[in-house]
């Protein structure tokens, strides 16, 4: 009969599917907020190069279970879902919505199979329906992180009906239902820990429901035994061993759970949940005031809120306290259905008993009567306890509509409550659309949670509209003045304003709201980890200040000493000590960290920079690829690795450094760099077409890029394009009026290849304009001058420039040659040069001066720190500089070679016939 009974039809699942879709779909259109942001955008575990291994290892917001920051919460299968979405469409959270959708469509109909072992078909499909529409469930079915309710709720309902089959024919045992509700529980407990709360609810099916006992049934033969009167019947002692192996593999499951978190409760600071620190008995009295407070909220779902810590709730702190009247009210109404549903037989009594059983067991792990938990209220985890309650309200109305007096009031009253909560349910559902829409619902509920400003304050800070979220940052000092994150908040937003003497007080006073030194006393059981976040903060912004630093490193020392496994003190101190010039120093911070850590690429990375610092390339590099193991992906680490490979000068690591780059660019395809770099590279292959081709896309992204545009007029006038050089040197002298090389360059184009001499003359006169004791360009100034046949300042030009460089034989040479001229030119008082005679020293020139341009680099980039407050990295990004690379002319063609060499030997001629001219023959 329940087998029967306990079908679903296909109209009626149809049915649950429209209300479900009708309910949520605007849902598919919200974003990650809140919890979600950890869970799933900051969560690596998501990332298919994260093993599958570390979703076993790590709690639901991928945080190590060893770790004293892990919340503890154990969930591996439920981040194995969101796994599968980030597999299929990464971070598009439209496929995160859908699939919590299915998933509360699932447990709806699931739920609808279990309401009709206890209900009529009609008033299972209300409860079901009810159960679909409730408001109360947006956060556990809109809130993507929700998913571990929906989740486990599916197991834990299947784990349930597993087990009604284990009663077979003349009250035997059928042992393979059994099984697989013990599987169930424990897949149910690896999606969310309160899954293991269904055996409760079997073990009281067994006994009140599947043996039909009562209380005073019980308590009679109970008696009976003890008084020697009578023996266990077979039926109970068959009932005693289905409840002992229940009991045995729950214990079971009980003691992995405590194995995995590792005998540790979770660390929770006061503004969590303030009643969990409270003297009693304000402790006891507000814990049990939040019963009624859940209970109002599942009867008048009208003001949710996301987030009930801090303020939200006052304690209660007296007996006196009037809010004492609704926990008694509470607890006499609970009691009168306990004792209903125990002490009278019948379906009615059975029915509310199975409906307490859901609404109570679930809740307990969320209750604080047993242990606290990091909230006071959370509407998601009334999403099982709100079964037990649709099958209360789904019976009280089934018990009214057969009253032909009240019958049609109660249909009334039943599509009213449906159709509100459905409108509620939907327009709820807007408010997850962003962080910003869902906090300032929340604040319009309640204005006394600190947590709530501040949250505003984040959306806000994340849109880069410090004004505002400066605002409600402060606002939530003011709510709350000893809430440290508060503060903090303040402080970091007038950072983001370039108020440095502002921000340094705010951090001043959340430092000043740290708990003080009690001797005996370890800090780590008494400080929230994100709280020391204020040292770091605080010596982040005056290290800015260079008399500072000291005072900089005293903080991180603070913080190391107030909690010694801290990492990211560690990993700021190294970059410091980096900047300190103390690299020894900095290795040791670097160390201390990997020991905490030796899975965190980022240290690896950072232990590379200090081992270029210490001039340990091959250290460095062996670090780099330790970092890139750990994270194939990790830029900074593929850029600088294939820069030193580059400067290495190694033919054969060349291939390597070049796919590491090619890999930057599809990483970060808008950076010029790693295209330039590639350029570098093909040039080093001597590859001219492939090296022209990555400098033109470096340029294109970054067309003000300098060493790109140098590096580019440099191959053109190295592989005879000398002309093309030009338009490439104009772009770089409009952004870079001042670059010396690139003046040089142009100059020898002009004098070379265009025979402009006058174009020439500006580009010479220009670098003397910025360096007067540049010798080249003072040089090449001398040599226009004997092209324009000025003998007289040709040679004051050249002492000049042999002053600056004494021992540059080539410019005693010249200086020679136009002193015999001018000597020879006084002795005849005509001139006996050949008509092209002025080319002599001009041909010498450009051999020893033009051509000789030597020394080319790339554009050095300083050594950047990036530092990220909010995420707890730190990196540091040293654009090294390429060393060297000077570029020989390719080789010329036969032709080519004929005609230089015919050059060469009439310059050589002209320069005999002058040098006879001067000497008197």
């Amino acid at each position: 009969l329940l087998e029967k009974m306990a079908d679903v039809s296909l109209k009626e699942a149809a049915l649950i599917v429209g209300v479900v879709a009708a309910c949520y779909w605007n849902s598919l259109f919200c974003g990650f907020v809140f919890d979600d942001v950890s869970a799933i955008l900051d969560n690596k575990d998501l990332h298919p190069s994260t093993p599958l291994k570390n979703l076993f290892q790590n709690d639901f917001w991928g945080t190590p279970m060893s770790e004293e920051r892990s919340h503890k919460s154990y969930r591996p299968l439920t981040v194995l879902t969101f796994r599968l979405n980030y597999l299929f469409s990464e971070l598009n959270a439209v496929s995160y919505h859908f699939l919590n959708l299915v998933f509360h469509v699932v447990v709806c109909v699931v739920f609808l199979k279990v309401c009709k072992l206890f209900l009529d078909n009609r008033s299972s499909v209300v409860a079901s329906l009810l159960f679909a529409v409730h408001p109360i469930h947006t956060e556990a079915v809109t809130g993507v992180v929700g998913r571990a309710e929906l989740l486990s709720s599916i197991f834990f309902l299947a784990a349930f009906l597993s087990y009604t089959k284990s009663k077979g024919p003349d009250n035997t045992i059928v042992w393979t239902p059994i099984a697989v509700t013990v599987f169930l529980v424990a897949v149910a407990t690896l999606c969310k820990e309160q899954g293991i709360t269904v055996v409760g609810i079997c073990c009281v099916y067994e006994v009140f429901i599947a043996q039909g006992y009562t209380l005073p049934v019980l308590l009679d033969t109970a008696v009976q035994i003890l008084r020697g009167k009578g023996s266990i019947p077979y039926s109970m002692l068959q009932t005693l061993l289905k409840l002992i192996v229940l009991m045995f593999s729950t214990l079971l499951l009980v003691v992995v759970r405590v194995q995995v978190i590792q005998s540790q409760l979770p660390v929770f600071t006061r503004f969590d949940n303030p009643a969990a620190v409270s003297p009693s008995p304000a402790r006891q009295l507000t814990f049990n005031y939040l019963l009624p407070v859940n209970a109002w909220l599942l009867l008048n779902p009208s003001e949710l809120c996301c987030d009930w810590t801090m303020g939200t709730i006052p304690l209660v702190e007296s007996l006196l306290d009037v809010r004492n009247v609704a926990t008694l009210t509470f607890f006499c109404f609970l009691g009168s259905l306990i004792v209903f549903s125990l002490r009278y037989p019948g379906d009615s009594s059975k029915t509310v008993l199975m409906a307490l059983c859901l609404i109570v067991l679930p809740f307990i792990p969320a209750s604080n009567l047993f242990f606290p938990v990091g909230f006071v209220v959370a509407e998601r985890v009334l999403y099982v306890p709100s079964m037990g309650f649709c099958i209360l309200v789904a019976h009280g109305w089934k018990k009214l509509s057969n009253k032909s007096v009240l019958r049609k009031i109660s249909w009334v009253c039943l599509a009213v409550v449906l159709f509100t909560h459905a409108l509620k349910t939907l327009h709820r559902n807007w408010d997850w659309e962003s962080e910003y829409t869902l906090f300032m619902s929340a604040l319009k509920v309640n204005k006394n949670n600190a947590k709530l400003w501040n949250n505003v304050g984040h959306a806000l800070e994340n849109e880069k509209n410090f004004e505002r979220a400066l605002q409600f940052f402060i606002q939530a000092t003011q709510v709350q003045p000893d809430d440290i994150g508060a503060h903090m908040n303040v402080g970091r937003t007038y950072k983001n304003l370039n108020k440095t003497k502002e921000a340094e007080e705010s951090y001043m006073i959340a430092k000043s709201l740290m708990p003080q030194i009690i001797p005996g006393k370890k800090y780590a059981a008494r400080v929230a980890p994100n709280h020391l976040n204020v040292y770091i903060n605080l010596a982040n912004l005056i290290r800015a200040n260079e008399s500072r630093l000291e005072e900089a490193d005293q903080l991180y020392r603070q913080a190391i000493s107030m909690r010694p496994d801290f990492k990211q003190a560690y990993i700021s101190r190294g970059e410091l000590l980096l900047k300190m010039n103390k690299p020894l120093k900095a290795k040791e911070a670097y160390l201390r960290a990997l020991e905490l850590d030796r899975t965190n690429a980022d240290l690896w990375y950072n232990l590379a920079i200090v081992y270029i610092e210490l001039k340990d390339p091959t250290e460095a590099l062996k670090n780099f690829n330790r970092a890139l193991e750990l994270n194939p992906a990790h830029k900074l680490a593929l850029f600088n690795s294939a820069l030193l490979m580059q400067e290495s000068g190694d033919a054969r690591l060349r291939p390597e450094a070049k796919q590491r780059l090619l890999h930057y660019v599809k990483e970060e395809p808008q950076d010029a760099n790693g295209y330039f770099n590639l350029g570098m590279l093909a040039m080093d292959d001597k590859k001219d077409m492939e090296a022209e081709a990555w400098m033109k896309k470096a340029i294109s992204l970054q067309p003000n890029f300098r060493s790109a545009l140098f590096n580019l007029a440099l191959l053109y006038s190295q592989t005879a394009k000398e002309l093309m050089a030009l338009p490439v040197l104009e772009d770089l002298l409009r952004y870079y009026p001042d670059h010396t090389k690139g003046l040089i360059l142009k100059g020898d184009i002009l004098m070379n290849q265009k025979k402009d001499i006058v174009g020439a003359k500006m580009c010479f006169e220009k670098i003397l304009e910025l360096d007067p004791k540049n010798v080249q360009g003072k040089h090449n100034l001398c040599v226009v001058y004997f092209e324009e046949r000025n003998l007289i300042k040709a040679e004051k030009c050249l002492v000049e420039t042999l002053a600056l460089a004494p021992h540059e034989e080539y410019i005693q040479r010249h200086l020679n040659i136009v002193r015999s001229k001018i000597a020879s030119l006084s002795a005849t008082e005509q001139s006996l040069l050949p008509a092209d005679g002025t080319a002599t020293a001009a041909a010498e020139e450009k051999k020893n001066s033009f051509q000789n341009l030597k020394g080319v680099k790339n554009e050095q980039k300083p050594t950047q720190t990036i530092v990220d407050n909010n995420k707890g990295h730190s990196k540091n990004k040293k654009q090294t500089e390429k060393n060297n690379m000077e570029k020989e002319t390719p080789k010329k063609s036969t032709k080519e070679i004929k005609d230089i060499e015919k050059k060469r030997v009439a310059a050589l001629k002209r320069l005999e016939e002058i040098e006879r001219i001067l000497n008197g023959e």
